[in-house]
C-alpha cells in the first residue's frame, strides 16, 4: 500500500469524523407537495372572537367561564412527567420530566410558552393569535396520577361565543409520556396547531440538530432557525416535532389534516400543523427518544432517532447492543463485546491485508531501486512495479481493503454511540459515571491516544521514514479530536485498537517463523 493510499484512507477517515460531529449542513427543505406562503383573508369568525376578546362576552360553555376570569393554571402530576396548561388559550406552560436526570438536574422541555405557545390553535388571517387571548372553561384544575391511585385522566377545555365553539381534550396516562388529544372546532376558519416554541428542546448548545423536523412521505425533513421564509407541506404528513438530541415534543395527526407548516417566528423556527373546522385527534407526545417506545405508536415516530447515513448498519447493531446490556447490566460492558462481535466477521481479512502489508515491506528496496532507475520515465517506472507486485503476488490495495469496508460500521456504531438516549447517564466503571458524556479526566482519550501508537509502530509500512514520521502525527490529532468524544464511542475505538494490536502481535509473530 503506498504513501497516497494511506493518507487517502486516513483522511477520509478523519474527515468523516469531524464532519459528522463538528459540523452539520444547513438542511434544506425537500417539498412533499405544494409549498406556499401562509395568507388568508380576514373571516367573520375571526372577527366575532375579537369582538369577544374587547367586550368580554360570557362564554356558554359545558364549563363556563364568568366574564372578566382571570386565566389559572392547571396541573398535571403522573409518576412520569409534571405539566402546567393554562386557561388562557388552552396551551401548555411548562413540562417538566421526573426522570433521565442522572445529575440532579431536571429536564426541563418547556420553561416558558415562548412566542409561539404550543398547542394554541392559531387562526388564518390578521386576527390569527385571538384565540390564544381567550380564557376557556376546563373541568379540573388539578389532576394527580400515580401507580397506586388513578392511573388516567382527562382535562377538557372549551369555549364558545356565538355559534363559534373550540374543545380540546386530553387525556393522561400516568405510566406513558403519550397524551391522547383531540379538538373539535365549529364555525372556525381553518388553523394551525404548533408544536410550539423551542417545546421539546431540553440542550439548544448541542451541535446535533435542533429545531422542527417532520416525516412527510417517506422522508424525514429537518428545518432550523436559518429558515429563510414560510413553506407549507402538503402531503401524507406523519408527524410533526420539536426536537434535540435526546427529547422531543411531537405530534402524530390520526385523521387527515390539510399539511404542514413551518415559518420563522422571530429568530426562532417553528412548525405547525394546517387543519380544517373539524374534529381531530391525535397522539401527543413530550419526552425521551427512546427508539422502541417511539416505534409502538406505529406512526413512523422512531425515525425521529437519526442513526445517518448507514442507519440500516446501525439499526442491527443497537439491537445488539440492547441484547449485550439486557444480559451484562451495564453499557460499558456491552460495547465492549459488541466491539469484539463485529470486529470477528473482518479478522480473516485482515489477517491477509496483514500479510499483503508484509510482503509491501520486504519488496520496498526494490521499489526504491525502480523509483530511483526510472524516475524521469512514469510510464515504465509503473510497467516494472506491477511486474514486481505480480512476481511477489502482491496487491498494493491490499492493506487498504479491510479499513474501507469497517467504515461503514464504524460511522453506524459512532451515531448508534452518539444519539441513543438509551447511554445517557449510564454508568460504566470508577469515574465513567455518564458514557455519552466525554471523560472528565481524558484518561480513555489519552490511553486510546497511546494504543494508536503501538499499533503504527507494530504495522509493517512500505512508506520511507520521513512519511512514517509524518503518519505519527495521526495518533496526535485523534487524541484532541477524541477529547470531546462521548466517553461510551472513545471506549469502542480503544477497544478496537487493542484487538489490532493483538492480532497485529501474532501475524508478526508468525511472519517471524516463517
Amino acid at each position: 500500500m503506498d504513501k497516497r493510499t494511506i493518507t487517502a484512507v486516513v483522511l477520509s477517515l478523519m474527515v468523516l469524523l469531524g464532519w459528522s460531529y463538528f459540523f452539520r449542513p444547513e438542511p434544506v427543505p425537500q417539498q412533499s407537495g405544494t409549498a406556499q406562503q401562509e395568507t388568508a383573508p380576514r373571516t367573520p369568525e375571526t372577527s366575532s372572537l375579537q369582538d369577544a376578546v374587547k367586550q368580554d362576552v360570557p362564554v356558554p360553555s359545558e364549563h363556563a367561564m364568568p366574564p372578566g376570569s382571570p386565566a389559572d393554571d392547571v396541573v398535571i402530576d403522573t409518576d412520569l412527567f409534571k405539566a402546567v396548561f393554562s386557561t388562557a388559550g388552552a396551551v401548555v406552560k411548562y413540562w417538566e420530566l421526573k426522570e433521565f436526570n442522572p445529575d440532579k438536574t431536571p429536564v426541563v422541555l418547556l420553561k416558558e410558552s415562548g412566542t409561539v405557545p404550543p398547542l394554541g390553535i392559531i387562526f388564518d388571517g390578521p386576527d390569527r393569535n385571538l384565540p390564544q387571548k381567550v380564557i376557556y372553561g376546563v373541568n379540573t384544575k388539578k389532576l394527580v396520577l400515580s401507580e397506586r391511585g388513578t392511573t388516567k385522566g382527562e382535562v377538557v377545555f372549551t369555549y364558545s361565543n356565538q355559534g363559534m365553539s373550540i374543545r380540546k381534550k386530553f387525556v393522561f396516562h400516568n405510566d406513558d409520556y403519550k397524551v391522547d388529544l383531540s379538538i373539535e372546532t365549529v364555525n372556525t376558519p381553518s388553523y394551525l396547531l404548533p408544536v410550539g416554541t423551542d417545546f421539546g428542546i431540553y440542550d439548544r448548545e448541542q451541535r446535533e440538530h435542533k429545531g422542527p423536523v417532520m416525516f412527510i412521505g417517506t422522508d424525514r425533513e429537518e428545518f432550523d432557525d436559518g429558515l429563510k421564509s414560510s413553506e407549507h407541506f402538503t402531503g401524507n404528513v406523519h408527524w410533526i416535532a420539536q426536537e434535540d438530541k435526546y427529547f422531543t415534543a411531537a405530534l402524530i395527526p390520526l385523521t387527515p389534516v390539510e399539511g404542514a407548516s413551518v415559518w420563522k417566528e422571530r429568530a426562532t423556527a417553528e412548525i405547525a400543523l394546517k387543519l380544517a373546522p373539524q374534529k381531530h385527534n391525535f397522539i401527543f407526545y413530550a419526552g425521551p427518544k427512546e427508539y422502541d417506545r417511539l416505534k409502538q405508536f406505529g406512526a413512523g415516530l422512531e425515525h425521529i432517532v437519526d442513526f445517518g447515513w448507514f442507519a440500516f448498519v446501525a439499526m442491527p447493531l443497537f439491537w445488539v447492543l440492547k441484547y449485550f446490556y439486557g444480559f451484562f447490566g451495564n453499557y460499558g460492558w456491552a460495547i465492549i463485546v459488541l466491539t469484539i462481535v463485529t470486529r470477528i466477521p473482518f479478522i480473516p481479512i485482515m489477517h491477509k491485508s496483514q500479510k499483503s502489508m508484509k510482503k509491501m515491506q520486504k519488496i520496498q528496496p526494490m521499489m526504491a531501486e525502480i523509483k530511483e532507475k526510472y524516475k524521469n520515465d512514469s510510464a515504465k517506472m509503473q510497467k516494472e512495479m506491477m511486474a514486481i507486485y505480480k512476481k511477489h503476488k502482491v496487491n498494493p490495495i491490499g492493506g487498504c481493503l479491510p479499513m474501507f469496508l469497517q467504515i461503514p460500521v464504524f460511522i453506524a456504531l459512532y451515531n448508534v454511540l452518539l444519539r441513543a438516549i438509551e447511554l445517557r447517564g449510564a454508568p460504566f466503571v470508577l469515574w465513567i459515571t455518564d458514557l455519552a458524556a466525554k471523560d472528565p479526566y481524558y484518561v480513555l482519550p489519552i490511553v486510546m491516544g497511546a494504543t494508536m501508537v503501538l499499533q503504527q509502530k507494530m504495522t509493517p509500512t512500505a512508506m520511507d521514514p520521513k512519511q512514517a514520521k509524518m503518519m505519527m502525527l495521526m495518533p496526535i490529532v485523534f487524541t484532541f479530536m477524541f477529547l470531546q468524544f462521548a466517553s461510551g464511542l472513545v471506549l469502542y475505538w480503544l477497544v478496537n485498537n487493542t484487538l489490532g494490536i493483538i492480532q497485529q502481535f501474532f501475524a508478526n509473530k508468525k511472519a517471524a517463523q516463517e
